[in-house]
């Protein structure tokens, strides 16, 4: 596994938040409150369109140990994704998420961009879908063979990681052994499970070999996120010492 994709021993630097949330100052308050509780820090769609490269920024600037996960799914021609990996590339951010249904030759323009600057990480299936999504999307394969075919494309595009559902980790090993798991749609015990279809314990999908986790609303609307956030790192820990 490339170094920069290479796991953290340490169960809260495997957390990467999901700052889910529309406007900047938001995600700067929540950035704070999980400083020095979580590894990373996730931008998305909604808060990426809403304010800029500049959030990104900001939250490089004054949260220096949080390294920043930009979850763009990028999913175009290859020239225009590798123009969107350039001014990733210039952001300082440690991975950028691109869509592995475009296929090999897509994916590997993004690596090719990336110059090793950031891992890029390919998205498999979706977490919010189950079986009947992907076929009314069109997909005439089980969402596990999906999965294994996008794993390989992104082994043989070169990519840092594949993002998967907990419940693929097996498949994506087999198929691709080399690279970096990074799991959404983690639920703590008892927790909603809101809009996500295929979700798993912070603690079994490290048991199963997920490298990192993305966790969104369990964290971030805790009364206490950074005690939800230390929680969750010690399930991590546990089950990495084989608990």
């Amino acid at each position: 596994m490339p170094e920069a994709s290479r796991a953290p021993a340490c169960g809260k630097d495997r957390i990467i938040v999901a700052l889910d949330v529309p406007t900047a100052d938001e995600a700067l308050a929540c950035a704070a409150r999980l400083d020095g509780h979580v590894g990373l820090v996730k931008v998305g769609l909604e808060l990426f369109v809403s304010e800029g490269p500049s959030v990104v920024r900001a939250l490089a600037e004054r949260h220096p140990d949080l390294e920043i996960f930009l979850d763009l799914k990028l999913h175009d021609i290859p020239n225009t994704m590798r123009g969107a990996v350039r001014a990733a590339r210039g952001l300082g951010v440690r991975f950028l998420t691109v869509h592995a249904g475009a296929g090999t030759d897509h994916l590997r323009a993004c690596v090719e961009e990336a110059g090793g600057a950031l891992g890029i990480l390919a998205v498999t299936v979706l977490t919010s879908q189950d079986a009947r999504a992907c076929a009314e999307a069109g997909a005439t394969r089980t969402i596990e063979e999906l999965v294994t075919m996008r794993a390989r494309c992104a082994a043989a595009a070169g990519c840092a990681g594949v993002v998967c559902s907990g419940k693929e980790l097996a498949v994506v090993r087999a198929a691709a052994p080399g690279l970096a798991t990074v799991v959404p749609g983690i639920r703590p015990a008892g927790a909603n499970v809101d809009d996500q279809k295929r979700v798993m314990t912070p603690g079994r999908a490290v048991r199963n070999g997920a490298d990192y986790l993305v966790v969104g609303r369990p964290i971030r609307n805790a009364p206490d996120p950074a005690a939800a956030a230390d929680a969750i790192a010690a399930e991590i820990d546990a089950a990495l010492a084989g608990g």
